[in-house]
């Protein structure tokens, strides 16, 4: 489904868009103004995180694939917590790990699993990936998150699950595997690890994120109290073409941009 095709199907289920115009993504003048302002989204990106305690320690990355040399991606500064980055933190590299712009050194795991990633898929542009006590927790059951509400449905067919922890990720051909796993979907749950989203924006694939942790909290409360009531392919493959929409994913983050924005906009520096 095309952006404008997805617009036209949204504005459908809208009141008031001929007087109030829907929001969508921007147009640039120029590739550097596009560069500027994807890396100051990338760095709230990191505020977001911040703001739903997704930072545990070293661990936690959101790259995207630079629109100038889409050979390189932006990535965060190692050791600097996600709620203190700013745009001009971040950090350039290439696919062999050679820094091409930035200060700071950053996380092998990254590398190593972002990597391979935009690697095997030129159609995503950012990844997310972070320790949460939801998707740890969710992850350790090695098994798909399941249709039982409307936001699940987003992620039906639409992700996978990684069966395979050697430990923390080094080696490039892990990241190969996890790419692999990937396949063509939104997310992967990485068994006994955490989760990993994926999306054409780094709104979306951050805001994907949050989405699917929020998922994994609901199910794991959800089959504590009792039987599951999964809703039916038909349905849940209808949801996901909407709600799953490149637009829509991109719209999820705008809501968690103005938050940020209003609290502290030093990450646009």
């Amino acid at each position: 489904m095309t952006t404008s095709q997805e617009a036209l199907q949204i504005k459908k289920m809208t009141i008031g868009t001929d007087k109030y115009p829907m929001p969508l993504p921007p147009k640039f003048d120029t590739p550097q103004q596009q560069q500027q302002y994807e890396k100051q989204r990338l760095a709230a990106a990191f505020r977001v995180f911040a703001h739903y305690r997704f930072d545990e320690g070293l661990a936690g990355h959101i790259t995207l694939r630079d629109c100038i040399d889409p050979d390189t991606f932006w990535v965060n500064p190692l050791a600097v917590h996600f709620s203190q980055i700013r745009a001009s933190d971040l950090v350039r590299v290439d696919h062999k790990g050679n820094i091409m712009e930035g200060k700071h050194p950053i996380n092998n795991a990254a590398f190593a699993i972002h990597s391979r990633i935009h690697h095997a898929r030129p159609d995503v542009n950012a990844v997310a990936h972070a320790h949460t006590t939801y998707g740890r927790a969710f992850s350790a059951l090695g098994e798909l998150l399941k249709p039982i509400s409307q936001d699940a449905c987003m992620f039906y067919e639409n992700h996978s699950v990684f069966d395979t922890f050697t430990g923390v990720v080094a080696d490039l051909s892990e990241g190969d595997m996890i790419a692999e796993a990937l396949q063509g979907h939104a997310a992967v749950i990485l068994q006994n690890h955490g989760l990993l989203t994926v999306g054409k924006s780094v709104d979306a694939a951050t805001a994907n994120f949050v989405m699917l942790d929020s998922c994994c909290h609901s199910q794991l409360l959800a089959q504590a109290a009792g039987d599951l009531k999964l809703i039916g392919h038909d349905i849940a493959t209808k949801t996901r073409q909407m709600n799953g929409s490149d637009l829509v994913t991109w719209g999820n983050f705008q809501p968690m941009y103005q938050v940020v924005l209003a609290q502290d906009n030093s990450f646009l520096d």
